[in-house]
């Protein structure tokens, strides 16, 4: 199975660096690495000085220029456009360090044949569990990560997972050609965070499983580009506007009918993350993606522009 592993940059080169050091010690070596740079041009001259234009395992490093910042979900699709022929693409953050096995046993998992996209276990360096796999809660427009704080000897119940999860973690999910044929690239106006959630609640609808691929172990350090995984009351605007505005994006998307309910159990949550904690500056920003994402506002925030 050739796989095509896409990278999304944000002159992050240093991490990608790390994220080509782990690939290069992969089993599976059927595989080829394609880089999206949304940074601008100094910033992709700078990725191309940084990284061999192959691995030692004589596999393609591939970077390009995106034509601005597409976010996460457009360099996702520009990726995977580059390479139309693979038979998968892996997406993977660039904070990822994958260890030597896990393509290997995401590529086994989906070859199995009964599912159209596999993910797997997601840790931090600390060996905690982030992740292994996705619920998502219409209801309440959130997302519950599987496993979270769990240790890494543990050992999942694999079955058990495939039947509670509805999407895959975004930062390591390796995506078959039946899943893009099915349901097509991901929706470019989310621009980064739940994307993920919404392609994959796509593919569920269409009828297609998620599988689970225990040994497909990838380290995580989380949010260390955006840094939506800061303390509360330091975390910055663009993914606490983004995560709500999105989340509520996702219910309108998948589940309309749900909106209303969601609305307000999203409200009430982020006060409960945020103004219970006196993170006030926080809070507006989180106000802020609520209420756009009750108008249903897409794209690149309107700040950034």
């Amino acid at each position: 199975m050739h796989v095509a592993i896409a990278i999304v940059a944000f002159r992050n080169a240093d991490e990608i660096a790390g994220c080509l050091a782990g690939l290069a010690t992969s089993t599976h070596c059927d595989f080829e690495v394609v880089i999206c740079e949304n940074g601008g041009a100094d910033a992709y001259r700078a990725l191309v000085d940084a990284l061999p234009a192959s691995l030692p395992g004589g596999q393609p490093v591939t970077v390009i220029q995106a034509p601005g910042n597409l976010g996460y979900a457009g360099g996702v699709n520009v990726c995977i456009r580059a390479r139309p022929d693979a038979d998968a693409w892996w997406v993977v953050n660039p904070d990822t360090v994958p260890d030597s096995g896990a393509l290997a046993a995401l590529v086994a998992r989906l070859a199995r044949g009964d599912c159209a996209a596999a993910g797997g276990v997601l840790h931090d360096p600390r060996g905690r569990i982030q992740a292994y796999g996705g619920r998502w809660r219409a209801l309440m427009a959130r997302a519950e990560s599987i496993g979270s704080g769990a240790s890494l000897t543990d050992r999942p119940d694999a079955a058990a997972i495939e039947a509670r999860m509805n999407y895959l973690l975004g930062a390591s999910m390796l995506i078959g050609r039946r899943f893009v044929d099915a349901v097509g690239l991901m929706r470019e106006d989310y621009f980064l965070y739940a994307e993920e959630i919404e392609w994959c609640l796509r593919g569920v609808a269409a009828g297609l499983k998620l599988g689970f691929a225990p040994d497909a172990r990838v380290c995580h350090d989380q949010g260390s580009t955006t840094g939506s995984n800061d303390a509360h009351r330091t975390r910055p605007r663009m993914p606490i506007y983004l995560d709500e505005r999105n989340k509520l994006n996702v219910v309108r998307d998948t589940t309309p009918a749900k909106l209303p309910v969601a609305a307000l159990a999203s409200f009430v949550l982020a006060f409960l993350r945020y103004g219970r904690r006196g993170a006030w500056r926080q809070w507006g920003y989180a106000m802020a993606g609520w209420s756009a994402g009750l108008r249903n506002q897409r794209g690149f925030p309107p700040w950034m522009r």
